[in-house]
């Protein structure tokens, strides 16, 4: 029996979505813990292609179980459009399974995003950062239980003090209460049969010895507490909110896999030390089709950052990597790479609270050409591999060198 971990070390987008459906062969059981639908998960196998944005990257696998934890924020047209899209392409989920915790996004959750945010940082304006700030209060949020338990009143109570909210900023209030309600009723009914207390279900499956594998969204520099805040997401995806966003304990947690892209990528506004606005920026977004899942945005790119990902290997606790996009770096006659930074004349390692004054300290290999990587390793990639091993202290279990599934190798 093993429970097992998949977090992002950078700023997203690594590749974690072809990383776990590889993997999901090995697991009864694939959990998403944390986020929204501002995240996505790009899933290639032949010529099916699925960009998922809260359903667990597992939809191949008809006969796995895929959970949706209690960390998770529900969309409720997202989730319906995915289930649907999964059917239509002939996949079976039947083996969905949806937390009677987890939190709805509501209308008025996507009008606040767009009002609040007025400093640029990065929202996707979906309503994630407006969903977790009622989740806390704990007074205007609503479960996925509360669907099935007075929801009207609900509704109508919440929707009172929204209105005032609203209305403070000077905004129409374009919402429909009973059309909202309506919707989600007609929600309730369609997910009904996939609701239950998933703590529960995950648990009595760690008793039965089964295998569970814990996804998260996003990545460990996006973190509310531990990433580059405030440009940052609405929730937690260290490790350690595995175990928050899904009731399992954290002794049943037995390997943490990070996954980390071969440079580095993030999406929105932040500090990105390493980021290239060059030619050799606009080559690894070109090469690596750099473009967001949920949002098609453009990626801002740069060379691998090792402060970042000593950093969340440390906080992560990660127990083995996966490099992933390897083949991107074929295109390039030097690799360099960021070591440490300088911060006002001193040198550091360490990960600051604030990397918008950071300037990279590099060190540059020689590149390998463009390699056939179903028949080996080039020596020069291998050097960089090991001299990435050596400064994160974890073993590479995993190379990723394109979107399919054969294009993988397992190196131990």
């Amino acid at each position: 029996m093993s429970v097992d971990i998949v977090v992002g070390t950078q700023w997203g987008d690594e590749g974690k979505g072809k990383i776990i459906d590889i993997l999901a062969k090995n697991y009864d059981y694939i959990v998403r813990f944390n986020g929204g639908n501002n995240a996505g998960h790009t899933i290639k196998v032949g010529d099916k292609k699925f960009g998922l944005h809260l359903i667990p990257s597992a939809v191949f696998y008809p006969e796995k179980f895929k959970v949706i934890g209690n960390g998770v924020v529900i969309h409720p047209e997202t989730l319906l459009e995915e289930i649907k899209k999964v059917e239509e392409a002939g996949y079976s989920t039947e083996k969905l399974r949806i937390s009677e915790r987890a939190h709805i996004i509501l209308d008025w959750h996507i009008m606040l995003d767009g009002i609040e945010a007025q400093k640029k940082i990065g929202t996707t304006k979906r309503g994630i950062g407006p969903v977790y700030a009622d989740k806390a209060t704990r007074v205007t949020a609503i479960r996925i239980f509360d669907l099935y338990d007075n929801l009207k009143n609900k509704v109508d109570f919440i929707s009172k003090i929204k209105k005032q909210v609203i209305g403070s900023y000077g905004q129409p209030i374009n919402f429909d209460i009973d059309d909202l309600y309506n919707k989600l009723n007609q929600f309730a009914e369609k997910i009904k049969p996939y609701v239950v207390d998933t703590q529960i279900l995950l648990n009595e499956a760690i008793d039965k010895k089964k295998n569970i594998l814990l996804e998260g969204a996003q990545g460990t520099m996006l973190d509310v507490d531990h990433g580059t805040y405030p440009y940052v997401t609405s929730s937690n995806i260290v490790s350690g909110a595995a175990c928050i966003g899904t009731g399992i304990p954290p002794n049943k947690i037995n390997k943490i896999i990070g996954i980390a892209k071969a440079y580095t990528t993030r999406v929105g506004e932040g500090p990105f030390p390493t980021e290239l606005n060059d030619e050799n920026g606009k080559k690894l977004r070109e090469q690596g089709k750099e473009f967001g899942t949920t949002t098609n945005r453009p990626r801002r790119c740069g060379w691998l950052d090792l402060v970042v990902l000593r950093y969340a290997c440390r906080i992560n606790g990660i127990t083995e990597l996966v490099l992933t996009k390897i083949d991107v770096l074929d295109y390039f006659e030097e690799i360099i790479v960021c070591t440490e930074y300088k911060i006002n004349g001193k040198k550091t390692t360490e990960m600051p609270i604030n990397s918008e004054k950071a300037e990279p300290i590099y060190k540059t290999f020689k590149g390998w050409g463009k390699a056939d990587w179903a028949k080996g390793i080039p020596k020069e990639a291998k050097e960089y591999m090991k001299f990435i091993e050596k400064e994160t202290r974890i073993k590479i279990s995993i190379l990723s060198y394109g979107p399919k599934r054969d294009e993988t190798l397992f190196l131990k």
